[in-house]
Formats: C-alpha cells, sequence, structure tokens
C-alpha cells in the first residue's frame, strides 16, 4: 500500500509546524539512525504526535480523524474482533456494503489489512490515520475494554510481556525471493531512535551486557521479532549480525526472506537477550550454543528451538518455531493422494516391520512421522520414541531424549526400550550401524519400527542401510516400506490465476500426451496481499511410496544396482516424486518451476 504522494518533512515545513532548521536537525538525526522523520521530530520534541499524524494524512491524501469526536457505526465494530484490533492498533468506523473503513497508526502494515479483511469479510478496506493513543483509548471504549492479543513467556522469566506492550511489527511482508520489507514499523523505529548507539560493553563484563540485555526496547525489539514470525507463519528465524548492521529473516513456506535491517549498535544487547530468553550462557561467545524458548501467543503453545554460531561479525542466532499443533493435523491433510494414503495407513497398521521416512533436511518427515504415531496411538498400544531433540510433545506416547554427556544415545535407549515392552518404536534418525542394527532386531522380534533417513528417494534408503553394515538379507526382512518426501508451495488461492502451456513442455515431469501440441491448462499466483506478493501461500507434500514385494526383498538380498531396484518398485505400483508433483501441479495446487525447485536434483 505506497501511498505517500508527499514527502512528510516538507509537509510539516508547509503547515508551519516545525521549521526548516528542525526540519534539517531532524534529517541529520536519520542520517545516523535511519527512522521516520515524523517519529523522529516527536521524539526530538518539535511537534506533538496529533500534529505529524494529522501531516502524515496530507502528505498520503487519506484522512485524518478525530475519534474523541468521530461517529463509529457499531456495525463496524461488531465486523472485527477486538484481538486483531489490539494486535494492530486499528479501529473500525463505518461499515458500507462490503466496505469498512478503519483508523490505523501505520498504514503500509499489509498484515494488519490482511487480518482485518479475513476476520471481516469486508472485500474493500479504506483507511483513516488517527493517533495510537486515541485508536488505543477507543478500543477500550468501543470494545468495553478486555486483553490483550498474545503473550511470550520466555524460559526463566517471571514476567509475561503482552502483545499490547510489544510493537506491531515490521510494516508488510515478504514481498518475493530475496526482497525485503517496506520498512520498520513506527514502534520499532521508535525503539531502536530511543536506545540509541551505546558503547561497546566489553565481552568479559557479562553483569553490564545482561542489564542492557533487559531494557525495555531490547526487549520490545526481540518480542517483535518473534511475534512477527509468527504472525507471518515463519519456520526459522535468522538473526545475522554483519559488517555494517544486522540482518533479520524469516523462512516462509520454506523460502528465506529479508524482513527488516536493523543497525549494527542493536547487535550485541539483541544477541545477549534471545540468548537470555533460550537459557544459553551470555558470557561464552566462542563456541556454538543451544537452547530452548517457550512461547505461548494467542492462546497456542509454540517452541523455539534456538541455534547461536559465531562468526566473524557476531554471534548469529537461528530460531526454529515448532507449533505444537501442526503435527497433530492427520495425515488426510499432507498431501497425500487417496491412494498414497491407503497404502501408508495399511503398511504402518502392521505388527512389525520397518517403515522409513526419506528426504533432507525441512522436507515435513518429523511432521509425518508424528501424524503416523498420532493416528496409531491409542491405549492399547505401548508406544516408545528416541529423539534428538523432541520436537513436539504428544500426549499418551513416552518421549526419550539423546543426551549424549549422560551416556543415553540412540543405540542404549534402543536397548533399553526393548525391555519396556514396546508394541511401536520411533527412532528420530538411524545415524550409524549400531543404532540401525539395533532397529533392525527390534522390527525382527515382533515391534513396529518407524525411522528416517537423508536420501534423494525412496529406492536410495535401502542402498544407504546396506552402505551403514546392515546386512542385505536383514534389510529386505525387516524393511515394509519407504516414504520420500519434499515439500513444495501451494499457490495462493486468493489471487490464482488460470494459464495454458503446450503439453510438450511438462514432459520433463513424465507427462505423455497423445498430441504433442495439445494445450494444457495450469495454474499460478499473480500476487497478493495474502501471500505478501510472492503467488504462494502454505506447503504442500509430494511424496514417493515403496512398498517392498517379494521381487524387491530378493534384488535387495542379491546387492541388486539402485536402478534395477527403482524399476522394480515402479512395477510395483510407485510413483516418483516428479510424477506426485506432476499430479499436484494439473491439479492446481503448485507449479512446474516449484516442482522443479524440491524435486530436482543433479543426476535425477
Amino acid at each position: 500500500m505506497a501511498m505517500v504522494r508527499k514527502d512528510l518533512g516538507d509537509v510539516l515545513v508547509a503547515k508551519g509546524i516545525i521549521t526548516p532548521e528542525q526540519l534539517a536537525q531532524a534529517r541529520e538525526v536519520q542520517r545516523a539512525a535511519p527512522g521516520d522523520i515524523g517519529r523522529i521530530v516527536i521524539d526530538l520534541g518539535f511537534a506533538d504526535e496529533r500534529s505529524v499524524t494529522e501531516a502524515r494524512a496530507s502528505a498520503m491524501g487519506v484522512p485524518f480523524v478525530d475519534l474523541s469526536t468521530q461517529r463509529v457505526d457499531p456495525s463496524a465494530i461488531s465486523a472485527v474482533p477486538e484481538q486483531v484490533a489490539r494486535r494492530h492498533k486499528i479501529l473500525p468506523i463505518s461499515k458500507n456494503g462490503n466496505k469498512l473503513v478503519i483508523a490505523v497508526v501505520n498504514p503500509n502494515d499489509p498484515v494488519a489489512i490482511q487480518d482485518v479483511r479475513l476476520t471481516s469479510g469486508a472485500q474493500q478496506i479504506g483507511i483513516a490515520l488517527a493517533t495510537e493513543d486515541d485508536i488505543m483509548a477507543a478500543i477500550d471504549r468501543y470494545y468495553k475494554a478486555g486483553g490483550t492479543g498474545g503473550e511470550v513467556v520466555p524460559m526463566g522469566d517471571t514476567t509475561t510481556v503482552g502483545s499490547g506492550t510489544a510493537p506491531t511489527g515490521p510494516a508488510g511482508g515478504p514481498t518475493g525471493a530475496g526482497a525485503g520489507l517496506a520498512g520498520l514499523s513506527a514502534d520499532l523505529r521508535k525503539d531502536i531512535a530511543s536506545y540509541g548507539a551505546r558503547e561497546d560493553i566489553p565481552e568479559e563484563d557479562t553483569e553490564s551486557t545482561a542489564r542492557v540485555a533487559e531494557e525495555a526496547p531490547i526487549v520490545r525489539i526481540a518480542n517483535t521479532i518473534i511475534i512477527q514470525a509468527i504472525k507471518d507463519g515463519a519456520s526459522d528465524i535468522h538473526v545475522e549480525p554483519e559488517a555494517r548492521g544486522v540482518r533479520v529473516r524469516y523462512r516462509i513456506d520454506g523460502v528465506l526472506h529479508e524482513v527488516m535491517p536493523l543497525p549494527k549498535y542493536i547487535d550485541k544487547p539483541l544477541i545477549s537477550r534471545l540468548k537470555i530468553m533460550s537459557g544459553m550462557d551470555i558470557a561464552e561467545r566462542r563456541v556454538p550454543q543451544d537452547g530452548r524458548i517457550p512461547i505461548r501467543y494467542e492462546n497456542k503453545d509454540y517452541d523455539l528451538r534456538v541455534s547461536c554460531l559465531p562468526t566473524i561479525h557476531g554471534e548469529k542466532i537461528v530460531m526454529r518455531i515448532l507449533d505444537k499443533s501442526s503435527v497433530l493435523i492427520g495425515l488426510n491433510k499432507l498431501g497425500f493422494t487417496p491412494e498414497v494414503q491407503a497404502q501408508v495407513e495399511e503398511l504402518v497398521s502392521q505388527p512389525n516391520g520397518m517403515f522409513l521416512s526419506t528426504g533432507p533436511t525441512g522436507s515435513g518427515k518429523t511432521t509425518t512421522q508424528y501424524s503416523i504415531l498420532h493416528k496409531l496411538n491409542s491405549p492399547e498400544k505401548n508406544i516408545i520414541t528416541i529423539e534428538d531433540p523432541v520436537e513436539y510433545q504428544l500426549p499418551g506416547i513416552s518421549q526419550v531424549q539423546v543426551h549424549k554427556k549422560a551416556g543415553l544415545t540412540f543405540a542404549t535407549a534402543l536397548r533399553a526400550f526393548l525391555r519396556q515392552d514396546p508394541d511401536i518404536i520411533m527412532v528420530g534418525e538411524m545415524r550409524d550401524i549400531e543404532t540401525a542394527s539395533i532397529a533392525v532386531e527390534a522390527s525382527l522380534t515382533g515391534h513396529l519400527v518407524l525411522s528416517t533417513l537423508h536420501t534423494n528417494d525412496a529406492p536410495s534408503a535401502i542402498i544407504r542401510m546396506v552402505d551403514m553394515g546392515v546386512e542385505p538379507y536383514l534389510v529386505s526382512a525387516t524393511v515394509i516400506g519407504v516414504l520420500a518426501q519434499r515439500l513444495g508451495r501451494r499457490i495462493c488461492t486468493k489471487c490464482k490465476k488460470p494459464y495454458e502451456v503446450r503439453a510438450e513442455e511438462l514432459r520433463r515431469f513424465g507427462f505423455k500426451p497423445k498430441n504433442p501440441d495439445e494445450v494444457v491448462t495450469l495454474w499460478r499466483g499473480e500476487g497478493c496481499e495474502a501471500c505478501h506478493h510472492t503467488g504462494y501461500k502454505g506447503r504442500i507434500g509430494i511424496y514417493e511410496l515403496m512398498r517392498v514385494n517379494d521381487e524387491i526383498a530378493e534384488l535387495i538380498v542379491r546387492h541388486a544396482p539402485l536402478a534395477d531396484i527403482r524399476e522394480a518398485a515402479k512395477a510395483n505400483g510407485m510413483h516418483e516424486l516428479r510424477e506426485d508433483g506432476l499430479e499436484k501441479v494439473l491439479q492446481g495446487i503448485t507449479t512446474p518451476d516449484e516442482v522443479m525447485r524440491v524435486v530436482f536434483t543433479a543426476g535425477h
């Protein structure tokens, strides 16, 4: 929503709100610490918030409303939940058919507009500007008071930081691969400016470092980064110190987007704050560290797995966001075709054998395994897992976390499991011959074993196990099925449009048209606010299921080459990853480019 028509600084001078000399002074401050010129003018005491907001409205060509006198339509209030109004600091003021007019603090926040549109059902959203104080007072008045929209509860902290005290977050969303956001929110800029450049604290002065990391602006900046990532549906947050600043990136639907630039002087206090939240040692800056941050936001529980890595420009933090409810979505929502889902359910309902999930990191293997466990979980079954680490806690299942320092490895845990009368065992990952051998032993003695491997496709899992040192006859006797998978981005349903291509162009996916000149209708996203102008929103699984029959078992025992095992699997009904991807392309779920990106690798 790029609505700016005039320069705000010039409008402030033209209206006589500030002098040219004051504007020049504010520009100097802006060059030293980039930020919104209006906020800088307020912080310098040259003008009040109401005057600057009126000037901003004039510069943008949108109305300014005084909410102390403005008549508010009750039907507009009822169209938007209080939670949404408080979270984005907006107030619905009028409603006429499918058009809703809202008063906002930050008109350049498409996430806010998207939330309002989705919750209200309005097709058109009109914008007016008002001061933040007026909006929050009006929310209290018209919604009869209420609570905040969510909370961040850092590990070890005794206080709760609500979204009412944390800034709304960056203005906008990812605008495409490699693109950044439109900028920082006014609140975030204010926190950065109020913190200001500080003198470097000596590394050995842990007490001063901790004190600075607990200052309100740094706390709010850290909370903003986390809350905005959750709101944007990110799976990972990257906070990366660079030579002249700090880069913050979110991984959304498997692709990294740069979301906000921060000044260099925010580097150490922000990293220290995140390390304190995740229970790390802030005095240790020379070696990698791991931690976790439990989060409760909008009545949902999240777990952030935090990794800290020393780099030449400072410590880099990567946070993996784990939504505890996401693994309980059911097999029917993972993107299986009805045929493949039925075959998976048949395989995992067997009393013994080994079922493997394969694919690169981030391909959804853990979600698939947990969804299978959720389906199999019942009072009649004893299910035990060994994981490194335990990513999600599943009710009714005994979960064990690897603790190498204490001697608890995958192998030692598996040996203990066999004395625990299990029905189903889940091994987070088979990494060595010892773990693989015990898992094979468990499946041979009447247990169903679920595990994961890192291979490109399903047949390669067999070769990988043999290469690890498991005897081929044991592999053929225990492995009942292998599921290879990838995660591709879904086409955004809000901006989805059809287009036509020649069928010949789909041959690389295994499509065999009767007529090479045949025209096929495909779909793609044009880009809209709902998908942050990427054309994609959400992800879909692409699968390759190999069931081990007698022919494949015999090939394994004979040390047959990979190509022979693959051909036998295809003859037994296996659809390769590219074929499953093609089916989802023809169904209008994803695009050929996305299937190429996630499925096709060198040599395949």
